[in-house]
């Protein structure tokens, strides 16, 4: 279970397993957020266009995961290819104006490849004040890896996000699934504060990993405009403006008493569509008139989380060698 200090250890229950499903029950850290705010708001702009799976590019296949609905084998998919460029130009320029006109910092969560697509994304964006984390190099799960094909996919994506980004990322967040040894080699890797591969939480938590106390920033599935696709229940841009405010009024409501973190997730291709990108800027302008709201770059939360626990500061010490591009 996670105790007062936010760390996860097994309980006694769960002798037969080393999943934790009492959290922080009654025992909730004392933490306030920077400038007494209620919540802290992590919008997250996912960049995966050009990382998709594509022979185009040389992969083993091309990408089942989009709008279309006809799968191409053997050859190459310019339908599937034209869907995901479309994020790059046309979506980011409308979600960049958004996120601009409420003077919000997001994170984008990045895969490397995507910015060697669009290095110039890379650069409005920083320009802007966001984060760039990364979301592994392609497009990809990394489940079934086998630990060097892995550590190479994390150098990779690391080493491409440096080159465009101007600076290596400091947090991760797998495609679906990760591995089982993905959080170890990112402590190993020694240059990630944060990961993001849990959704079990509205707060962040601690783990034991490596000799390293490590935040996980748990992520959202249902405050997410993934939910257009494979009848996820939205259809118009007030779908996800509806859902996404009830979501937050929820969480101010609950930040009165104690500290709570909402995380809305975007992607370039689907919320930077024309009839949907009034949802995200319902939303913003909903959150934006509360007080005590903080839009937080993920990594604020995690060092703002270390520093409410009275943990030292964070620093990167990347290990050589292992972790080659």
């Amino acid at each position: 279970m996670t105790d007062p200090t936010g760390t996860t250890t097994p309980s006694p229950s769960d002798a037969f397993t080393d999943r934790d499903f009492a959290g922080y029950r009654d025992a909730c850290p004392d933490i306030r957020w920077p400038g007494g705010a209620r919540l802290a708001l992590s919008i997250v702009v996912n960049v995966e266009e050009g990382a998709e799976l594509s022979l185009g590019m040389g992969d083993e296949r091309n990408e089942s995961v989009y709008e279309a609905v006809e799968e191409v084998t053997g050859t190459r998919d310019l339908c599937m290819e034209s869907h995901f460029q479309y994020g790059t130009r046309a979506g980011w320029p409308r979600i960049r104006a958004a996120l601009q006109a409420h003077g919000v910092q997001a994170t984008l969560n990045a895969c490397g490849r995507a910015l060697l697509c669009a290095p110039w994304l890379a650069s409005q964006a920083v320009a802007d004040g966001h984060e760039v984390m990364a979301h592994g190099f392609r497009w990809e799960t990394h489940a079934r890896m086998d630990e060097a094909t892995e550590r190479r996919a994390i150098a990779r994506a690391v080493d491409a996000i440096a080159r465009t980004a101007g600076a290596p990322p400091v947090g991760w967040h797998t495609r679906s699934a990760p591995s089982v040894n993905t959080r170890r080699l990112l402590v190993e890797h020694g240059g990630f504060l944060y990961d993001c591969n849990a959704y079990d939480d509205d707060l962040p938590y601690l783990v034991h990993q490596s000799g390293r106390e490590h935040v996980v920033l748990p992520y959202a599935f249902d405050t997410n405009d993934m939910r257009f696709f494979n009848r996820g229940g939205f259809v118009r841009a007030s779908d996800f403006a509806d859902y996404c405010i009830d979501a937050f009024d929820r969480l101010y409501a609950e930040g009165a008493h104690a500290p709570r973190m909402m995380s809305v997730g975007l992607h370039l291709r689907m919320i930077g569509r024309p009839g949907r990108i009034g949802g995200l800027e319902a939303f913003l302008a909903h959150a934006a008139a509360r007080p005590g709201v903080w839009f937080a770059r993920r990594e604020a939360i995690a060092h703002a989380w270390r520093d409410g626990l009275g943990l030292p500061r964070w620093q990167a010490r990347p290990m050589i060698g292992r972790f080659e591009p």
